[in-house]
């Protein structure tokens, strides 16, 4: 008997229009409009928020509509965008910005080292939002002579843009959903696409995008492809690989071959001999930072968002995804990262792994995911974790 690959009754909204995003350019004119159109409340909740050129442009948006009478809400984490200058923080709440830090370091009352708040979500007035992988930053737009780090963004009009913005007004307020909060505008669409919203945080027993990707692998029919940065794989994440290279499924992994933290992809490769005696199909993407993290099953199901496949992600951070169970979209999904695969990328296989590798890279590649596994355990130890009241385990 076939498995069914999803459940249609698992979370899911169909009153929905969704739209691929690519990064860089692209993103951040459509987040400058989105701000620039809101009425009457914005909600951006981001691990990185730099003052840089884009970010100060993001910056100025924000304090237009403010000053417009449009309530806006910027929750940034406390670590990652802790680099701010109390010049730009402040100058930003003078001129009507709600601002306020996730979790400042040693600060917040239920703390454990390493939980971050690592998703990346824009919201306008409950009815428009962008959930993806993308940073308020320089290196993930398109400067002169600087093309950006490869992400993407799914841009949602309708219904889940409402799930989007009682998470951000949870976040903020730390309890349910306000209704004094909820804006007048109702949400238009044209189609009827399912999408759901996914949550990993395993502080509060919440492992939705894990199970996503678990899914992905154990009731896939034909074909899985991920792209993922920072890849590190799980004991369950390989459990589950393994299982689909078993069943004769085809998976395909995109890595970066351009990372921004060299020893991370000096653990990456670690896994390559793992990987090829399991059929996995490895794709290194060359022309510059592979920063995103999405995933196409069957040309069927996807996902996008903020979660990378690694323990850091998986049971530290605060990461949001959506899935996205649309044959249209997830078609031209696949096809995008087919492109990809064909155009800029260089297929690693065992006789290229061989001819690449001597000894002293397999020491180097050894050492540095050593270093890694001791990062996460560190990164994952609880200082000071409150027990969450709801032990049910997430679906």
């Amino acid at each position: 008997m076939v498995k069914k690959s999803f459940n249609v009754k698992s979370g899911y909204v169909s009153d929905n229009t969704v739209k691929l995003i690519h990064g860089g350019s692209e993103y951040f004119e459509l987040l400058e409009n989105l701000i620039d159109g809101a009425k009457e409340i914005i909600h951006l909740q981001v691990y990185i928020f730099e003052d840089d050129e884009t970010g100060m442009k993001i910056a100025n948006a924000l304090i237009k509509a403010a000053q417009r009478g449009v309530q806006v809400y910027l929750l940034l984490d406390g670590y990652a965008s802790r680099p701010l200058s109390s010049e730009f923080t402040q100058g930003m709440k003078n001129s009507g910005v709600y601002l306020r830090w996730f979790q400042p370091l040693f600060k917040a009352d239920s703390f454990f080292v390493g939980r971050r708040m690592h998703h990346k979500i824009f919201v306008a007035d409950a009815s428009r939002s962008l959930v993806g992988g993308l940073n308020i930053s320089d290196r993930y737009n398109d400067m002169p002579g600087v093309p950006a780090w490869l992400d993407w963004a799914v841009y949602v009009v309708g219904q889940t843009s409402v799930e989007l913005h009682n998470r951000c007004v949870q976040m903020w307020f730390r309890k349910p959903p306000a209704r004094r909060n909820a804006p007048s505008i109702k949400p238009a669409t044209i189609d009827e696409c399912l999408v759901r919203v996914r949550i990993n945080d395993w502080f509060r027993n919440k492992n939705q995008i894990s199970r996503s990707y678990g899914d992905m692998l154990r009731y896939g029919q034909k074909s899985v492809t991920f792209m993922s940065s920072y890849f590190m794989p799980g004991r369950i994440f390989r459990k589950n690989l393994r299982l689909a290279s078993h069943r004769g499924i085809r998976v395909r992994i995109i890595l970066t071959k351009i990372s921004d933290v060299f020893i991370a992809k000096q653990a990456e490769r670690f896994f390559y001999p793992w990987l090829l005696r399991r059929n996995v199909e490895i794709y290194e993407y060359r022309k510059k930072v592979l920063h995103g993290k999405i995933a196409v099953c069957d040309d069927l199901w996807s996902t996008i968002g903020s979660y990378n496949l690694n323990d850091l992600s998986a049971y530290v951070s605060i990461e949001l995804n959506l899935d996205i169970h649309n044959p249209k979209f997830s078609q031209a999904l696949a096809d995008t990262l087919e492109n990809i695969i064909q155009n800029d990328c260089d297929h690693i296989t065992e006789e290229s792994l061989i001819r690449s590798t001597n000894w002293w890279n397999r020491v180097i590649y050894r050492i540095a995911y050593a270093v890694g596994r001791m990062f996460l355990i560190v990164f994952t130890f609880p200082l000071n974790r409150e027990r969450p009241l709801n032990k049910t385990r997430s679906k």
